[in-house]
């Protein structure tokens, strides 16, 4: 038997617009590709009719729904096992797809984009992972891939900064030079966004961490691909519209804490023992200045104060 190219994975809660949207640019660029491929949707137990919408509209995708919010990464992974990976039996892994692509549904995939990642992909055996060059709605820059958090990282996001700093490698961005050349480049990570995975990489390095709800998942990832001898490119080649944060609809105070939540979690995994005792005394010091700067008279202040106190707990607590 024949393994496919390509498999794609979509996760959705509540956006079915954005969902349709996505598919329908993603099976206009693979129609062109050449790659035998197929299409994963996971509904999170949505409200607005998104599985009933994928069904009518694209019949080749194959849907599960969920009957509750697995959030990202486990409703990820639910679909990667589907395919075949992490069975807990042996694998023949010929008869795996030869990449999976892990695919927001607020993104719009340009002409050629699926390609240029899958070619870029096999271009080189020790290349674990791939993103593409992203871009904001209106068509101006988003930065795709990232350096590791490091401490001025968190600094930054924290305290006061001088401005020229927010664009420099120190506070993980790439020189966007790097993607006017046009050509493949490594980094640490590539945005949760676009994700495509040689097979081989995801059989050495497991499937998503799902102590992570949602945020920081792909960085973890990351980091055990490097960490398995596998590169990281960002492929400016591919071109992809995000319309940044539409698909996570979640309350702001609710985010405060998964985000940091999140965070501390990748920290404890990946940092020293001293550079993990710096930031959590970053992280309580800047939670006590966001409760310090906060406007008591907001609608949702109340539930702001309440989340940096809960990330302040978990913090001195981790």
């Amino acid at each position: 038997m024949t393994s496919l190219d390509l498999v794609t994975v979509i996760v959705s809660w509540n956006t079915r617009e954005l969902t349709l949207q996505a598919l329908r640019s993603l099976t206009d660029d693979l129609a062109d590709s050449g790659l035998s491929s197929a299409i994963y949707v996971v509904d999170n137990a949505s409200s607005d009719g998104t599985s009933e919408a994928v069904i009518n509209a694209f019949q080749d995708v194959q849907l599960i729904s969920s009957k509750t919010n697995l959030g990202f990464v486990k409703a990820n992974n639910l679909a990667l096992r589907e395919i075949g990976f992490d069975s807990g039996d042996p694998v023949d892994v010929s008869t795996l797809p030869r990449a999976v692509y892990l695919l927001n549904p607020d993104t719009i995939t340009q002409s050629g984009a699926t390609k240029a990642l899958f070619h870029a992909l096999m271009s080189d055996e020790q290349l674990g992972l791939v993103g593409a060059q992203l871009a904001y709605e209106d068509g101006s820059f988003q930065h795709g891939a990232f350096a590791f958090p490091g401490l001025f990282q968190l600094w930054a996001e924290l305290f006061p900064v001088p401005g020229r700093f927010y664009e420099s490698r120190l506070n993980g961005r790439y020189p966007r030079e790097q993607y006017a050349v046009g050509k493949p480049f490594e980094v640490d990570f590539v945005l949760g966004a676009t994700m495509m995975l040689r097979r081989e990489t995801v059989q050495a390095t497991g499937l998503f961490d799902e102590r992570y709800f949602m945020f920081c998942e792909e960085i973890d990832w990351a980091w055990r691909i490097h960490q398995a001898g596998y590169k990281v490119m960002c492929v400016p080649q591919a071109h992809v519209t995000h319309l940044s944060g539409q698909s996570t609809g979640q309350a702001k105070p609710q985010t405060v804490v998964r985000l940091w939540t999140s965070r501390l979690q990748l920290f404890k995994t990946f940092y020293p023992a001293w550079k993990f005792f710096v930031a959590k005394k970053l992280i309580v010091v800047g939670m006590k200045r966001q409760l310090r700067k906060l406007d008591r008279n907001t609608a949702d202040a109340a539930a702001l104060a309440e989340a940096y106190q809960e990330v302040i707990s978990l913090a001195q607590n981790a």
